[in-house]
C-alpha cells in the first residue's frame, strides 16, 4: 500500500471509528437524559428531531417504495421500537458499562439463531466463543458480589435478543431485499416514533413528549441533541459514505469496537466501578465477541441493518447496530 493509499484509508476509517465511539457513549448519554418516567418522551423527541432530515434527504427514493416494501419496513419498525424500548428502559436501570457490553451479545446470538434456522451447525470455535461471552456477562453483572442480575441487565439482554430478531427478519423478508437502505431506515424510524407517541398517551406511561421537553434543562437538551445528531444522523451518513469507499468487512470491524468504547466511557466518565469480577467479565465479553465474529464470518450471510439507535443502525450491509 502506498503512502497516499494508506492516508486515504485512514481518512475513511477515522469517521467510522468515531461512529463506534459515539455509539459507545450513547448509553451514558441516554442514562443522563432519561428517567423511568420519561423513556417514551425522550424517544419521541430524539428520533422526531432526525426524521425530517432523513425524509428531506431521501424524499425522491422514499416515494419510490412500493406497498410491499412499505409494509415490510412497517413490520421492521415495530420490531425496532421494541429494541429501543428495551434498550432505553434497560440503561435507566443498569450501568452504562453493563448496557454496552451486554448488548454486544447480539454478535453471538445472531449467528446462533441463523444456524438454527438454516440447520448448519456452528463451528466448535464459535460455540467456545459464545460460551466465553456468556460467562463474561455473568461475571460482569456480579461485579459487586453474586446476586440476581438487575432489571436493567435483563432488559438489555432482551434488547440483544430483539436485535437478533430484527437482523434475521431483515435478511429473510423478500419485500425489503433490494430496497434503498436510507428509505427503509426512514420508514422504520418513522414507525417506531409513531409507536412511542401512541404509547406515551396511555395512562401510567410517564410524561408526554411536550411535558418532558418543557422540563428538560440546557444540559438535558445537549445530551438529547447529542443522541439525535451524533448517535443517529452522523452515524447514519458516515456509514453511507464509508461503505462506498472501503469494504463492508472493514466497516463492520471498526463498528465492532463499540462495546470497548462503552466500557471506557462507563468507567472513565460515568464512574462505573465493576470490581475485579466485573472487569474480568468485561474482558471475557470483548474477547468472546471478537472471537465469535471471526469464527462466524465465513458462515454469515449479508443482511441489511437499520441505522442507529442509541446507536441506531443505518440500513447498510456492514452495520452492526440497530
Amino acid at each position: 500500500m502506498t503512502v497516499k493509499a494508506a492516508r486515504r484509508a485512514w481518512l475513511t476509517d477515522l469517521p467510522v471509528l468515531l461512529v463506534a465511539v459515539v455509539w459507545g457513549s450513547s448509553y451514558l448519554a441516554a442514562k443522563e437524559v432519561t428517567t423511568a418516567q420519561t423513556v417514551l418522551a425522550v424517544l419521541v423527541l430524539r428520533f422526531g428531531v432526525v426524521l425530517p432530515v432523513l425524509v428531506g434527504a431521501g424524499w425522491r427514493k422514499l416515494r419510490a417504495l412500493d406497498r410491499a416494501q412499505l409494509r415490510g419496513a412497517g413490520v421492521l419498525g415495530l420490531i425496532l421500537s421494541g429494541i429501543f424500548l428495551l434498550e432505553t428502559y434497560g440503561v435507566v436501570h443498569t450501568s452504562a458499562t453493563n448496557a454496552g457490553l451486554i448488548i454486544s451479545l447480539t454478535m453471538i446470538f445472531t449467528p446462533l439463531a441463523e444456524s438454527r434456522i438454516t440447520g448448519r451447525r456452528p463451528s466448535g470455535a464459535f460455540l467456545a466463543a459464545a460460551g466465553l461471552s456468556v460467562l463474561g456477562v455473568l461475571l460482569l453483572t456480579q461485579g459487586a458480589g453474586f446476586t440476581a442480575p438487575s432489571l436493567g441487565d435483563l432488559l438489555m439482554l432482551g434488547a440483544a435478543v430483539a436485535r437478533t430478531v430484527h437482523v434475521l427478519a431483515m435478511s429473510r423478508m423478500r419485500s425489503v431485499q433490494g430496497a434503498d437502505s436510507m428509505s427503509m431506515t426512514t420508514v422504520q424510524l418513522g414507525g417506531a416514533v409513531a409507536v412511542f407517541a401512541v404509547l406515551s398517551t396511555l395512562p401510567g406511561t410517564g410524561s408526554t413528549a411536550w411535558t418532558a421537553a418543557a422540563e428538560l434543562d440546557a444540559g438535558d437538551w445537549l445530551w438529547l441533541l447529542y443522541l439525535s445528531v451524533f448517535c443517529t444522523l452522523f452515524a447514519f451518513f458516515v456509514q453511507m459514505w464509508a461503505v462506498r469507499r472501503t469494504s463492508p468487512s472493514r466497516v463492520s470491524l471498526l463498528l465492532g469496537t463499540e462495546p470497548v468504547w462503552a466500557a471506557v466511557v462507563g468507567v472513565t466518565l460515568a464512574g462505573d466501578r465493576p470490581g475485579w469480577l466485573g472487569l474480568l467479565g468485561a474482558f471475557l465479553v470483548l474477547a468472546g465477541t471478537a472471537w465469535g465474529r471471526s469464527a462466524a464470518a465465513p458462515r454469515q450471510t449479508s443482511v441489511v441493518e437499520p441505522a442507529e439507535p442509541d446507536r441506531a443502525d443505518t440500513g447498510l450491509e456492514p452495520a452492526g447496530r440497530s
